[in-house]
């Protein structure tokens, strides 16, 4: 009988073995240093890990799994008292910013947000340098950048990102187009539609989560 070619469980079963490493040190990888490029953290994770088989990298959702269970393991303490710190500058923010209809988005909104994480909001305008120019009157300087955000599978739209500290956190402040308040960008974890909160459904989070005890 000729040998059938398919499924082999043992080879099934390694790779899975090989993604939850992987996935595990990029988790401590993004928790310990900072990083937040999943598929960078991932590479780095696999290189230092002595695994350069690509089917045995991650998806990005079982990183984000791996570091939820990270943090609950290893920053039961300080990860909950630095993201209620990022909500609450995040609520401060979106108060002052409330004339361009802000939305959180990104790590402070999942809750996997710690010391080294940026509050992360999308601004809308249809007026170019708009946002720029009304924190430069009110006395904050920003670095410019752009970013390429995903609408869909087939478009990326081009848009202006400010960046600065206050307090001692970071802020990424996104400006989109005002048609974009209707229609999310993809998320950079599953492809999936981006989750985003306006400033009541930041303040109804912040009464789940109460300050974590001194």
């Amino acid at each position: 009988m000729p040998r059938l070619h398919g499924h082999h469980p043992a080879r099934a079963q390694g790779n899975r073995q090989q993604q939850r490493r992987i996935a595990l040190e990029a988790a401590r990888l993004i928790s310990e240093h900072g990083l937040r490029d999943y598929h960078r953290a991932k590479l780095r994770a696999a290189e230092r890990l002595g695994i350069h088989d690509d089917q045995a990298l991650p998806r990005n959702d079982e990183i984000e799994s791996a570091l939820r269970e990270h943090q609950r393991l290893f920053l039961g303490d300080s990860q909950p008292e630095a993201l209620h710190t990022r909500r609450l500058a995040a609520r401060e923010a979106m108060r002052f910013l409330q004339r361009f209809e802000p939305r959180l988005v990104g790590a402070v909104l999942e809750g996997t947000a710690d010391q080294h994480s940026a509050v992360c909001l999308h601004l809308f305008s249809d007026t170019p340098g708009e946002v720029e120019q009304f924190l430069s009157e009110r006395g904050i300087h920003c670095d410019l950048r752009e970013r390429r955000l995903r609408m869909d599978r087939a478009r990326e739209l081009p848009i202006e990102v400010l960046l600065f500290i206050a307090d001692g956190i970071a802020f990424d402040l996104s400006v989109l187009p005002r048609a974009g308040l209707r229609q999310a960008p993809l998320d950079r974890i599953g492809q999936r539609t981006m989750r985003r909160a306006s400033l009541s459904a930041l303040e109804a989070l912040l009464q789940e989560q109460p300050p974590a005890p001194a």
